[in-house]
Formats: C-alpha cells, structure tokens, sequence
C-alpha cells in the first residue's frame, strides 16, 4: 500500500476530537439503604445522568449518628476531595443545632444545593385501628405505654421533636412516650411492617415508598396545607387542632478544603439542572417539593435554619453547648 497516500488519513484521524472520558464522583449516603438520605443521593445522580458533561455518581453508604459518622469523616479525613458529596437533611441541621457532631458548626463544610422541601408525616399500619391524628393522640393519653413509637434516630432527633411537640399540644409530657430509635427511615417501615412498632414519625419522601404499595396509613401531613399527588385525601395536623408544620429541606455538601473551582463547578452543575422541567418531574417522582437553593443562597438558609433548630430544642433542654 502506498504511504504516501495513507499519510494523509492518519492525520485527519488524529484532528478528530476524541470525546473526553465521563468524570466519576461520589454520592455519600449518611445512613442505611431505603430512606430519604439514599432517596436524596438517587435524585442528584439522576439528575446529573441527564446533563452529558456532568459526572457520573456512584452511590456509597456510611451510616452512623444520624450522619455524624458521614461528616466527622468528610471534616477529619476527606475534607479536599472535589468529586465527593454528601446528602443532608433538616434532621442533619437540627442534629448540628444540638450540638450532636461536636463542636460543629454550618461554616464547617461547603454547602452545594438543595434539591427540594420535604414534610414531616405520622404514619401507621394500613390495618391500624387509628384513622386520624386526633385517634393516636387519644389512645396516647389513655395509654401512653402501649404504644411503640419507631423513630429515625434518638431523643432530639427531627423524628422525636414532631412527636414530642404534637405530645406537648396534647397534653402529654414527651418523657411519658414509648420510642424506638431507628437507622434511618426504611428501617422504620420495616419495624412497623413486622408489628414491632405501631406508628412512625417519618417524612413524606420516605412514607411515599411504603404507601404506594398500600402497607400505611398517613394520618396527618406537617405542612402548611395539603400536599399535592399521593397525598391530597390526608389532611393536616392543623386541620385537625394541632398546630404543628415541620418542614425538611433535602441537598448536598461537600468537604471544607474543595477548591474554589470545583465547588462552584457543582454549583453551576445544579444551578442547570434544577432549572430544566425534566427536574421538576424528577422531584416529584422523589415525594419532594420545589426548593431550589444553591451555594451562597443555600448557606445562607442553613445557618437560619441552624439557628431556628437551636431554639426549639431549647424547649426540651437538649442543646449541648460546647
């Protein structure tokens, strides 16, 4: 074969751009598979999926404290790396308000986005002899005992202040309740699928994947009307004489030592994504509501947050000041 006339094709070949390799990240999951914690994971690399010059995440799980565990090893151990996120709740920041990750505090870590609004729920057994919320607060006054109540977490944790607060409107002391300290929301689900607790106090991105498949009943929403989709028939605690609206926000952080670029990068990856329609479906498929809050906006909202978390947990006296 003559050289001469195949020179030319190799050098047309090698002016062709070649499609840059797909960058690998990682989805921290504070907690054990099933919950809204994996749920949270799930939607941004979802959502990332759908954007090609985003990275693709793969999804890891460091359960432990209510997400002490996941962010003790971000803060001491990982506190660079560009391509590590981290899923939080409203429960990681009620968590920090008390003091629960030591001397933590909301400038620590670099907050990324948030990926949506969640509200608290009370849920029981499909079978449940209680068809409203007012039902389970009358059963709680004559028997407080008898009831075992499956919770994410300990005393303090966002789980046990929606029960201890609608306790307090009802006339009961929270220290009177019967409550089972749970790894995450699935686990609840899985306590109460097997009898082992009567009621949950969960949220609605998690209720979502137990009431579909018709296994509970979701007494009361903590939001300040009615939710819309799966939850339009269920009415609010208000609604039925408690005043009580417990809203979660739902994001991801990342390591305090990321570079400035890397992190506004993630930035601006999620400030594209959360403006395109296709998200908006995405979240909605994941039980959440809009919330888009990114960078400098979103820490904003989570030193309030903090901040708002502190003083009603001084309510129960469970601040620990460092």
């Amino acid at each position: 074969m003559n050289v001469l006339r195949i020179l030319p094709l190799l050098a047309a070949l090698l002016t062709v751009p070649v499609a840059a390799a797909t960058r690998q990240a990682e989805c921290l999951v504070p907690s054990k598979p099933g919950g809204a914690m994996d749920l949270t994971c799930k939607l941004a690399q979802q959502a990332l999926q759908a954007k090609p010059d985003a990275p693709r995440l793969k999804l890891s799980y460091l359960p432990g404290g209510i997400g002490a565990v996941a962010w003790h090893t971000i803060v001491s151990q990982r506190r660079g790396e560009p391509d590590t996120i981290v899923a939080f709740s409203g429960g990681s920041l009620l968590n920090l308000a008390q003091g629960k990750f030591g001397k933590a505090n909301p400038d620590d870590v670099r907050w990324i986005a948030a990926l949506g609004i969640d509200y608290g729920v009370i849920a029981v057994p499909a079978d449940s002899p209680w068809h409203s919320l007012r039902d389970l607060m009358a059963a709680l006054r004559r028997d407080p005992e008898k009831i075992l109540i499956g919770m994410s977490g300990t005393i303090g944790s966002q789980d046990w202040m929606k029960m201890a607060l609608l306790a307090r409107q009802a006339g009961l002391d929270p220290r009177q309740l019967r409550f089972v300290a749970l790894e995450g929301g699935g686990e609840e689900f899985v306590a109460m699928q097997a009898g082992y607790v009567q009621v949950v106090s969960s949220d609605a991105s998690e209720t979502s994947l137990y009431t579909g498949a018709g296994k509970a009943r979701v007494l009361a929403v903590l939001s300040e009307k009615r939710l819309p989709g799966q939850f339009a028939t269920v009415p609010t605690a208000r609604e039925q004489g408690f005043d009580l609206v417990w809203p979660l926000i739902r994001g991801i952080w990342m390591g305090p030592d990321v570079p400035e670029a890397d992190y506004r990068r993630w930035v601006q990856a999620f400030d594209s994504v959360e403006s395109s329609p296709a998200f908006a479906q995405m979240r909605a498929r994941s039980g959440l509501y809009p919330l888009a809050l990114t960078g400098d906006a979103l820490s904003r909202y989570i030193r309030q947050a903090v901040a708002d978390y502190k003083r009603q947990a001084r309510q129960f006296n469970l601040v620990r000041e460092h």
